[in-house]
């Protein structure tokens, strides 16, 4: 039964990784596909953001302002996280 399943998630990789090995692609297609990882990022993360504190999505939309801030200027992408966090935290301890 694993084997079955390594095979079903294994083989639908794998052919289109050889057949298009070759395959040399524009460069406007190639800049498009560049920006798929972050909006895959995106779409996952954003409906989380919105449900941080239930009932209070503007909490979790400003802990997320403020790291997407501290991303841009911080070369550790721990620190954005951990103080979004606390903002979260702060912010809910105040009764805000």
């Amino acid at each position: 039964m694993i084997a079955g399943m390594c095979a079903v998630t294994f083989v639908p990789r794998v052919i289109p990784l050889l057949l298009g090995q070759d395959l040399v692609l524009p460069g406007w297609i190639r800049r498009w596909l560049s920006y798929f990882p972050y909006a895959a990022l995106g779409s996952l993360i954003f409906p989380g953001i919105l449900s941080v504190v239930e009932g209070k999505p503007w909490i979790g939309l400003l802990a997320g302002v403020v790291a997407a801030g501290l991303a841009l200027k911080a070369r550790n992408a721990i620190f954005p996280v951990l103080a979004a966090i606390a903002l979260v935290v702060a912010l809910q301890l105040l009764g805000v």
